[in-house]
This record gives structure tokens, C-alpha cells and sequence, in this order.
């Protein structure tokens, strides 16, 4: 069974989505698309002003807790183990902090929590200095905390998050891993995602392709929902994944 997630499923936990109107930043006297800011090209022309958004973004991350569907979705891989894989989209870090396992989620867009060296070779993960995650939203970075988001060996580091102009890759983002997964699985839940990039969309036709039943949970229609074949017993529902997966799981546990 694999599990694919999106920002719907955190939106319980009280994390606005990513284009939705909190996702707006003003630098200067300019306001800023999300999809503007998420790139490497702004994070080398004003890396202050990136860095000081995405902080904001981790510190509602941070005050966030797992709701019942993060829990529900502990529970699927606490009962089935190694038949499990959850792919999110999301950067949130909600899906460990709920209690899945990394081995088993594939954070194909990166995880907010962590930083790491700017060079393009470098894959190592350091974790964000907590001091900086309760920081005003509009006040700009210090030169001190500015300092503090560096490498332990004074490396300037970055967000390891994928941005709009770069690429999914196996390293950093478990991409091929993702793609193998979808392809093997007899069972592909969709939860909360509009189906906006690339992967996800591959990953949800591959298992189409292969015959997998296919559930999409979504508050509005979705790219996915044309790969539901209802013959195999495929499904769609826009109710809250909150109020979904929990029964969902039970569901799919309960004994014959």
C-alpha cells in the first residue's frame, strides 16, 4: 500500500497551503508569489529575504501538532510494516513527528526543519538552529542569526527543500525509490494534493498502469481522479482527510 500526501492533509493541523493567500511575502515594497520565492535563482539574489520567509513558514510548522489523519496513517504502518510506504509532498515534518518512520516516508519535496550546505554536490542535512524558529516574521534576519545558517564546518546553507527550478533526484528527494514504489503497489491512496507537480502525477499513473485500486480523498476535483477505474473497485471522496483516513484505515484493518 502506498500513500501519497499533500498539503490537505496538514490543513487540520492549522498549516496554511502553499499558494493560498498566507503564502504571500512582502520584501521591500514588492509582494511575492510563493512560486517566485521558492527558487534557487531568488535564493541567490536576496538569500536573507528567502531565509527569513521559509523561518516563518517552520515556526507555524513547529507550533502545528499531527491531527487524526497523520495518526491514522501511524496506525497503517504500525499494523502492515514493510507493505507501507508513505510518499508526502509536504515540508512540514508532521508525518515523523506523528510517529511514521523515515524508512518508510519518502519526503519527496524536502523537510523544513533541517538545512544544507549551498554547494550543489552537498546532501548532508543539519538541523535549524531552534533558537530561530520563534523569530518575528517581519523582522529581517540579523547579521548574527544570518550567521547561525551555516554548516557546522561554515558552510552558508540553504532550505533542502526542492525548489520550482530544480529537479526531483534520488538523493535528496527519494525520487526513483517513489517511482518503484507506485509501480509495485496493489493499493494507492491520494490525500489532499491538487496534483500540481510532476511526481506525484507519475507516481499515481504508473500505479494506474499496473492495475492498482486507487482512492483519491480531496475537496475538489484532481488530475488524479482520472486515473480511477471504478471496475477495480477504485474510489474518490472530498470529505476532510481528517475525518477519512481514520476510518479509512479502520477499515482496511478490520478483521474478515
Amino acid at each position: 500500500m502506498v500513500v501519497l500526501t499533500g498539503a490537505g492533509v496538514s490543513a487540520a493541523s492549522g498549516i496554511p497551503t502553499f499558494r493560498g493567500p498566507e503564502g504571500y511575502w512582502t520584501v521591500g515594497s514588492r509582494v511575492y508569489q510563493p512560486m517566485e520565492l521558492a527558487t534557487r535563482a531568488a535564493f541567490e539574489r536576496m538569500p536573507r529575504d528567502v531565509w527569513q520567509w521559509y523561518l516563518h513558514r517552520l515556526a507555524v510548522c513547529d507550533r502545528a501538532e499531527p491531527n487524526p489523519g497523520h495518526l491514522a496513517l501511524v496506525r497503517l504502518e504500525q499494523a502492515i510494516g514493510d507493505r507501507f510506504t508513505l510518499i508526502t509532498q509536504n515540508v512540514d515534518g508532521l508525518h515523523l513527528r506523528a510517529g511514521n518512520t523515515p524508512g518508510r516516508t519518502l519526503e519527496i519535496h524536502g523537510n523544513l526543519r533541517h538545512m544544507r550546505g549551498i554547494p550543489s554536490g552537498s546532501t548532508t542535512r543539519h538541523p535549524v538552529p531552534p533558537s530561530l524558529l520563534r523569530r518575528a516574521p517581519n523582522l529581517p534576519l540579523t547579521d548574527v542569526e544570518y550567521q547561525l545558517l551555516t554548516t557546522p564546518e561554515g558552510v552558508a546553507a540553504r532550505p533542502p527543500v526542492l525548489w520550482f527550478d530544480e529537479s526531483y533526484d534520488e538523493v535528496r528527494y527519494r525520487a526513483d525509490t517513489a517511482i518503484q514504489r507506485a509501480a509495485t503497489c496493489d493499493i494507492l491512496i491520494v490525500v489532499g494534493t491538487s496534483g500540481a507537480t510532476q511526481l506525484p502525477l507519475q507516481c499515481c499513473a504508473i500505479a494506474a498502469q499496473r492495475g492498482a485500486r486507487l482512492i483519491d480523498i480531496n475537496p475538489e476535483p484532481n488530475p488524479f481522479r482520472d486515473f480511477i477505474d471504478p471496475h477495480r473497485l477504485g474510489s474518490w471522496s472530498d470529505a476532510p482527510a481528517e475525518d477519512l483516513l481514520p476510518e479509512i484505515v479502520e477499515t482496511f484493518l478490520a478483521p474478515d
